[in-house]
């Protein structure tokens, strides 16, 4: 088998698995948009407004997080690369998610709380950066 033969083996190998990982991911994504408009009812029916929009919260950012990684592995089949800014801005959403969730759950302190916010600032400047200087910026 001759090296055109095996890179090409690999390039289908590789498109057959990423094309598996979106199909899971969209399926994914459609049962947690189905599941949080049915858990809508649970938000009136929980003993507090606080515990029932806890759950809809998290539904929804870890929502946003799938929804972000789809896009990083539509993105690749696009360029055939990924880029760095979707990354950085799957690592926010990431980040946001985790961050909200645990000041619902009151688990954070002042200084957490400051660097939490370091944390996803840098990130934002990241990515902020990676679009300034993307290579398609600069041939233009």
């Amino acid at each position: 088998m001759s090296q055109v033969q095996l890179v090409r083996l690999f390039r289908l190998g590789v498109q057959a698995v990423f094309n598996l990982v979106i199909v899971a991911l969209l399926i994914g994504l459609f049962v947690g948009v189905v599941r949080t408009f049915l858990e809508l009812g649970l938000t009136l029916s929980e003993p507090t407004v606080r515990l029932g929009l806890k759950e809809l919260i998290t539904n929804v950012l870890s929502l946003v997080v799938v929804l972000e990684l789809v896009r990083a592995f539509v993105e690749y089949f696009e360029f055939e690369r990924v880029r760095l800014e979707i990354l950085l801005e799957v690592g926010v959403a990431l980040a946001l998610r985790e961050l909200l969730l645990l000041l619902f759950a009151e688990k954070l302190g002042g200084l957490e709380v400051f660097l939490w916010s370091l944390g996803i600032l840098a990130l934002v400047v990241g990515r902020t950066l990676a679009v300034y200087y993307s290579p398609v910026r600069r041939k233009a």
